[in-house]
């Protein structure tokens, strides 16, 4: 098996973080990483009677982009760039794909609520630290 890229790396340590954050927040977990050609879902959780299908947006300030890309509207400072960002249209048409295909594989409860949610995970690597955003039931 080939060895993990730094940005693989970054993205696994973005996921296990918003994996504990929901846990702390009540959510059980139910799935990580559910793969198909159409698209993968990082987490998928629930609380309550709401399932919830989270992409992980995971950044850190070693592959934050610099002012030198122009190409990129996105400043050279750090607190000026947002891992959001990175959840554009086609990200999100895969995953909206990927969840109807996960409902209709593993048909939950019927008439069970569900809504996409994002999670931004910016870590400080020589620090130690991360900061987590919940970015609650975004609309596909």
């Amino acid at each position: 098996m080939a060895e993990k890229t730094e940005k693989q790396k970054i993205g696994r340590l973005g996921e296990d973080i918003a994996q504990k954050y929901l846990e702390n927040k009540g959510f059980s977990i139910i799935e990580q990483n559910f793969l198909r050609k159409c698209g993968e879902i990082d987490i998928i959780a629930k609380k309550g009677k709401i399932l919830h299908f989270i992409e992980v947006k995971s950044v850190t300030r070693e592959n934050i982009p610099t002012s030198h890309r122009s190409d990129l509207c996105i400043s050279s400072r750090t607190d000026k760039y947002r891992a959001e960002d990175n959840l554009h249209p086609y990200k999100l048409k895969r995953l909206r794909r990927t969840t109807q295909v996960y409902l209709y594989e593993r048909r939950p409860e019927d008439q069970i609520e569900w809504v996409f949610d994002a999670i931004t995970v910016q870590i400080d690597v020589k620090n130690r630290t991360a900061k987590v955003k919940f970015l609650e039931n975004f609309v596909l």
